[in-house]
């Protein structure tokens, strides 16, 4: 692909929303480690606003996901009313901005600032596990109230793996999976064979998650209660335990690493039960949830590891990534999950 400056097309965004007001700067504020662009936008009377550009996927699925984001943000009852934040509207519509050209289809929707408290430690105490722990559940009951007050969403646990079953079967696919199709679609028929069998569709409510918690993206106050949230990129309307992987890699004993993996060994900690613990006590979970961990976590590495790697994660990082998705995280699932700990510990 050649050079492409971004800036420009965030530039274009904002002339189509408001020409009135005058850009004097823009800085990239990306986390470097997605392929995704945010950006701190400043105008010339010294306020600012975020910025956020992508270009995979469907353009369609960007626009459905930030509307019922935005929704979300509006709904969600006290403490969590100022947890997100909100995108701006142009006259009564979610304003998103697409560019289309002969090299790119690219997106903008623009967010209000938002208000960062402290990061979490690297490292989590137990005290700070339990606490922890309990905000999460909070979060979670006030997403569980307000969900039937959110638009529709077209995407589906299903829908992904098939899509990515789909993939295989093209020539694009044929060739940047060619070493790893049997094992792939291995996984892809047991996912959905599982999630059939535990009846997970039926039995489980849906609700707003964002999967990816890394302690990047969100802040807490000084007492482990949950401040603000501002990075959206794998959110979906699916059940709550799409979010519990990445609450088992916050509380794990190796702590946040610049250096990161994707292995299923924090659901397996002792740290972890602790986490389950508490949060069961706030907001209780079921046998089928916890039996269903082991699902959402092939899920997610099949999903967002394997089909979606490449644009989630710069090269370094997607190589890194899928070579040990092949040859650790999708052949040590049956082996390394045991749900029955986690069970003994929540009395189910």
């Amino acid at each position: 692909m050649k050079f492409i400056d971004f800036d420009d097309f965030v530039r274009e965004a904002w002339q189509e929303y408001d020409d009135t007001r005058e850009i004097k700067d823009i800085t990239d504020i990306s986390a470097k480690v997605s392929t995704n662009h945010v950006y701190q936008i400043t105008f010339e009377d010294g306020n600012h606003i975020i910025g956020k550009l992508s270009y995979f996927g469907k353009y369609e699925h960007f626009v459905e996901d930030h509307t019922i984001i935005n929704s979300l943000s509006n709904n969600l009852p006290v403490p969590f009313d100022h947890f997100l934040s909100r995108s701006l509207m142009k006259e009564n519509s979610l304003y998103v901005h697409r560019h289309v050209d002969d090299v790119i289809d690219v997106w903008v929707v623009f967010y209000r600032p938002i208000q960062i408290r402290e990061k979490l430690p690297k490292r989590l105490n137990e005290d700070q596990i339990r606490k922890l722990a309990r905000q999460f559940a909070k979060f979670h009951k006030a997403c569980h109230t307000i969900r039937n007050t959110l638009p529709p969403s077209s995407k589906t646990l299903e829908v992904d793996i098939e899509h990515l079953l789909e993939i295989l079967e093209t020539e694009e696919g044929q060739y940047e999976y060619r070493m790893q199709q049997d094992l792939i679609r291995k996984h892809c028929n047991i996912f959905l064979q599982n999630l059939d069998e535990l009846g997970a569709n039926d039995e489980l409510d849906t609700i707003p998650v964002f999967v990816d918690w890394n302690i990047g993206n969100f802040s807490v106050t000084a007492d482990f209660e949950l401040f603000s949230r501002w990075d959206y990129d794998w959110f979906r309307m699916s059940s709550r335990m799409m979010d519990f992987y990445f609450f088992a890699r916050i509380v794990s004993d190796v702590g946040d690493r610049t250096i990161f993996s994707y292995n299923l060994d924090p659901l397996m900690e002792k740290r972890f039960q602790i986490f389950l613990k508490s949060y069961h006590e706030e907001f209780p979970l079921t046998e089928l949830e916890i039996r269903l961990l082991k699902e959402i976590y092939r899920f997610f590495i099949l999903n967002y590891v394997v089909k979606y790697g490449k644009y989630f994660f710069h090269d370094l990082f997607a190589t890194k990534l899928q070579k040990e998705a092949y040859e650790e995280y999708l052949p040590n699932i049956e082996d390394k999950f045991d749900p029955e700990p986690l069970l003994t510990t929540l009395n189910l």
